[in-house]
């Protein structure tokens, strides 16, 4: 039998490579399954054909909230993996999140609230339990109870 694996809740998906560079410079370079780099000088760089759920909570997928939102998903994934420290890169992140909305014309009431959501809920998208699982189909391939649980699909 032909199974294939795959992770459910990715809504977007990068057609390009993008860098920016941060303010956080960790001790050694960073990596998150070939997609995600982050480098000692702050490059973080997000390979084509990442990626991500967009803006998360009751709000508008505008384009002025798209930037922000892919590198805020990339940050809290390399939290996710462990290679960024949560307690120190969170509100950070958060803030960064924020920055970038702000740059790219979200008015400033907007942006405070953004960065007051994932400041007030943010916190456990950043814990590693909360990794996408990944689900095999069709049913005959792997645990089906654990996958459809996982994916919100119908068995």
């Amino acid at each position: 039998m032909n199974c294939i694996a795959y992770k459910h809740g990715y809504r977007y998906q990068l057609a390009d490579d993008y860098s920016l560079l941060l303010e956080f410079k960790p001790s050694a370079d960073l990596s998150v399954d070939g997609f995600l780099f982050l480098s000692t000088e702050g490059r973080l760089t997000i390979k084509k054909g990442y990626a991500w759920d967009g803006p998360s909570g009751p709000t508008v997928h505008s384009r002025n909230f798209m930037r922000g939102s892919l590198v805020h998903d990339a940050l809290y994934q390399l939290m996710r993996h462990g290679k960024l420290d949560r307690d120190r890169y969170r509100e950070p992140a958060d803030r960064l999140l924020q920055a970038l909305c702000r740059e790219d014309g979200m008015s400033r009431a907007r942006a405070w609230w953004v960065y007051t959501g994932v400041r007030v809920v943010g916190a456990s998208a950043a814990r590693s339990d909360r990794r996408k699982k990944v689900i095999h189909a069709p049913k005959r391939c792997g645990n089906a109870a654990t996958q459809h649980a996982a994916s919100g699909l119908p068995v």
